[in-house]
């Protein structure tokens, strides 16, 4: 699941919306929202994401979290290390091998790391 497809399921949760109800009224298919919801389609499109805001009211500062979310969830991504040292794509590469495996509390911590680096840039 993505952090999109989370945020939409408790969205629908919310509102006690089916993924059917919810597919009919914003015109796309019940099989295409779930799988959104399961991290299955890519990042979905303006489009898309201005018909749930629209669909569920959503205004402002709750659309924008929805946006960036959607924006951060694409499900396959490309991290590109040309130009970087050796180091950097060794890196790079064992994270792709090793992300299934990692517990939730590793993920926070290298995010913790991540954004204190991030800080001092």
């Amino acid at each position: 699941m993505t952090p999109f497809g989370q945020a939409l399921r408790e969205l629908r949760a919310r509102k006690g919306v089916t993924q059917s109800e919810m597919a009919r009224a914003i015109g796309v298919s019940p099989a295409y929202l779930s799988a959104l919801e399961h991290g299955r389609r890519g990042r979905p499109s303006f489009d898309f994401l201005q018909r749930v805001a629209g669909y569920f009211n959503i205004i402002w500062d709750e659309a924008e979290d929805l946006f960036l979310l959607a924006e951060a969830s694409h499900p396959r991504i490309v991290l590109d290390t040309a130009g970087l040292g050796p180091k950097y794509t060794a890196f790079a590469n064992r994270i792709a091998r090793e992300i299934r495996s990692l517990p939730p509390d590793v993920i926070d911590e290298m995010e913790k790391l991540l954004d204190k680096a991030s800080i001092r840039r």
